[in-house]
Formats: structure tokens, sequence, C-alpha cells
């Protein structure tokens, strides 16, 4: 194969295998170009990139057919933006993380990804109109200083903040911890239409990736990787938004958490977190003032 570029081949090795960047770079360090991996013995490929001889074989016929294919008219097609670790749009907030993306894979506005501020805002699956009311108060402040709000997509909390982001004219990114291809969860496929209109929908998988429990844990790492900040509004004492939480504050981020009734359990998470140290959040204004030192009277 001859005349292939770098973006090509990296898509196509993505595509085969959808590894993070610090699985990757001990293969860039021996083939930068990603070159002549193709032609690579299997013991030096299943070295390089952590797999048995058996999946690394599998992994080389794989790639060797992909490389054939136009893989990026097929993802223009369908209006995926593949945007690598060294794509100018590409975060840098997450290129901090231990196991960055290689690759995101975008849908929607992609300078959604070149803005000043982000803040995530999370909670419980089962959330309450109480995340509802909280929202009500903490991001209209968020959005008139053209912060950027991220959640995860999923049922609940999550798509009560991009809902409530959309309907007052802001910006919102849903993460997702599956490919394109599927909307999940069903309930919110009227929401992806207008994420992927409006706004921006991303991943860290190729549009093939089915919904799988193990995925989510890692979308989190990006939910919280991508902010600034990271709101709480409802959550179990464990959960996969105690989870996120918990990335946030191993990042050193800033971790905002609605107090909430003792009586209810989904308000175990944010206020054992309050004593882990989390800030108490009633104001989206609060988050203003740590970010851009303004004293704001509300």
């Amino acid at each position: 194969m001859i005349n292939l570029s770098f973006h090509h081949r990296l898509l196509a090795l993505h595509y085969v295998l959808p590894i993070p960047l610090n699985r990757l770079e001990p293969l860039l360090q021996v083939d930068s170009e990603l070159a002549s991996c193709e032609a690579m013995d299997i013991n030096q490929l299943s070295k390089l990139l952590r797999l048995t001889p058996e999946r690394a074989r599998k992994f080389k016929d794989a790639y060797a057919k992909v490389l054939e294919t136009p893989l990026i008219q097929a993802y223009n097609s369908n209006n995926i933006t593949p945007i690598p670790f060294n794509h100018p749009n590409y975060p840098k907030q997450l290129r901090t993380l231990y196991d960055p993306p290689t690759i995101l894979y975008a849908k929607g506005n992609i300078d959604y990804l070149t803005m000043k501020y982000y803040v995530s805002v999370v909670g419980a699956r089962d959330a309450t109109d109480y995340s509802r009311a909280s929202m009500s108060l903490i991001l209209p402040p968020l959005i008139e200083y053209d912060m950027v709000i991220v959640s995860g997509m999923a049922k609940g909390a999550d798509a009560m903040a991009h809902q409530a982001t959309h309907n007052l004219g802001g910006k919102t990114i849903g993460i997702l911890g599956h490919g394109h291809f599927t909307r999940y969860p069903k309930e919110n496929d009227q929401l992806y239409t207008i994420m992927e209109k409006h706004h921006l929908t991303l991943t860290e998988y190729p549009p093939y990736v089915t919904p799988q429990k193990w995925y989510f844990p890692m979308r989190n790492r990006l939910i919280s990787g991508i902010s600034q900040a990271l709101v709480v509004t409802e959550a179990k004492e464990k959960s996969g938004t105690v989870s996120t939480l918990q990335h946030a504050l191993d990042n050193g981020k800033d971790v905002y958490c609605v107090p909430g009734p003792i009586t209810s359990m989904l308000s175990l998470g944010p206020n054992r977190s309050l004593l882990d140290g989390a800030k108490p959040i009633w104001n989206g204004y609060q988050i203003v003032e740590d970010f851009q030192g303004l004293s704001i009277q509300n």
C-alpha cells in the first residue's frame, strides 16, 4: 500500500482496534506514521499493542482489509467527523488523562470543542423534579457566560441537562458510551436528533460499537476530563454519577454538589461528597465567580 495518509491509517487501525492513546503509543514510537504496521512481524505487533499472537494476527488481517475501504467517505456520508489526537479541535483538557482517546467521533458542531469553559452536569438516571428545579437555578448563569454544558446522554438528570440547555439557548455536548449508529437509551431518540442538529454528540468508539456496561465508566472519565468543573444534582451513594465525581476529584477539578434532603436516597451521593471536598452549590453564579474571579451579587 502506498500514498495512504497517516490519518487514513489511524482511522483504519482504530476501527479495528479502538484502544486509547496510551495503548497505541508503543507502536507509534516504533512506526510514527503507521507506514509499516500491516507488514510488521506478528510477535512484534503483539508486544507493541499488548495483544495475544492470535489476536494480533486477526487484527493484522482485519486492518489490511479496512485499509482498502473508503473509511473517510463513509464517515462523511453519515455526518460523523473523526477528530484524532493530533487534530486542532481535539480538546486539550483530554490530553492530560492517563488514557486519552486516540480518536473522538463527533456528530454536530465541532466548534463546541474549542470553547473556553466547560461544565459537566450529571445526576441520577431516576432523577426527580429536585434535579430539574436545581438546574433551573444553576444553568442560566452558566449559559449567560457562554459556558458549554456537558453530560452523558443518559435518561434522567443527563437528559434534563441537555434539554434544559437547549431550551435556554445554550451549548451542550453529549458524551456517549457507544458508537454513533446506536441511540441509547431509546427514550432519548428525539433528544439525539436535537443534539446532532443543534449541538454536539461525542464518543471515543467507532460507529458500530454497541453499548456495554463497562464502556460507561470509560465515558465518565471523558465527561469529567473535558470540563473544568462538575455539578452533581442527585445520586445514590454508589452509582455511575459518583464514579464521574471521583474522576473529577482525582484530576483536580472543581466539584459542586447540590445539597439534598436527608430523607432521599438520591441525596446520599452529593451529601457524602460534600464531606470529601466537593463544594455546595445553589446558584450557577457561584461557578461563574470561581471561573472568572467575578463578584456577582444575586
